[in-house]
């Protein structure tokens, strides 16, 4: 990946975060499954039935907007590379340096003595 440019790369983080994220998000949802078969009465299971739902929607949506900012964010990047390469690189203009002046000099003063 040392030339691969940083929009490949962008988008290739985004993908394992999106992996990870719905992979514990998975993980919890089949914790509250495991909860609901073990629950005694039918308030309880369908309670951790609907968190076990919620947690997947929830996971779901933030692993979208997480993929979506990424997508926005590499094509940002890309855009502004493209837009750089085919940019004229600017004009430098011609400064003329300035005539140093020879400047009456003061005498350097004569370091003050310590005072015992």
């Amino acid at each position: 990946m040392a030339d691969a440019d940083l929009d490949v790369v962008i988008r290739q983080l985004a993908k394992q975060q999106y992996k990870g994220l719905m992979a514990a998000a998975k993980k919890r949802r089949d914790r509250y499954a495991g909860l609901a078969a073990k629950a005694g009465n039918a308030e309880a299971k369908a309670r951790f039935k609907l968190i076990a739902k919620n947690t997947m929607e929830q996971a779901a949506a933030a692993a979208r907007r997480l993929q979506i900012s990424a997508d926005n964010a590499a094509d940002s990047y890309a855009r502004s590379m493209r837009h750089a390469a085919e940019a004229p690189p600017p004009a430098r203009k011609a400064v003329a340096k300035p005539v140093k002046k020879a400047a009456n000099k003061a005498p350097k003063k004569a370091p003050r003595k310590a005072r015992a």
